[in-house]
């Protein structure tokens, strides 16, 4: 079974008396200070500029994973085709020592 590293504390099971202390001074803690207010414009602008290259460098993401796929296609195709052209010639032979 497993069993934590760190002890866990029980919850009292019975009345939890103290002693009270005069001699110790009591302790007042301040509340933090509140958060300043976020302002209500967005964090980030966009200059007409930044859109551009953004949208330029979107468009060449797109065109080089296209440009991967499709070559990736065509590679499957001709191995293809080869793999084709390789088993029509093995069985041409095949049935021409057959015939002899």
């Amino acid at each position: 079974m497993l069993r934590p590293k760190i002890p866990t504390n029980p919850l009292p099971t019975g009345i939890v008396t103290g002693t009270a202390r005069s001699d110790v001074p009591a302790v007042h803690h301040q509340a933090p200070a509140p958060a300043p207010m976020a302002p209500a414009r967005p964090t980030v602008q966009l200059t007409p500029g930044a859109v551009v290259a953004v949208i330029g460098g979107g468009t060449a993401v797109v065109l080089v994973v296209g440009a991967v796929l499709v070559s990736m296609l065509l590679t499957v195709a001709v191995t293809a085709a080869s793999l084709a052209i390789s088993a029509l010639v093995i069985r041409s032979l095949v049935a021409s020592q057959n015939h002899r």
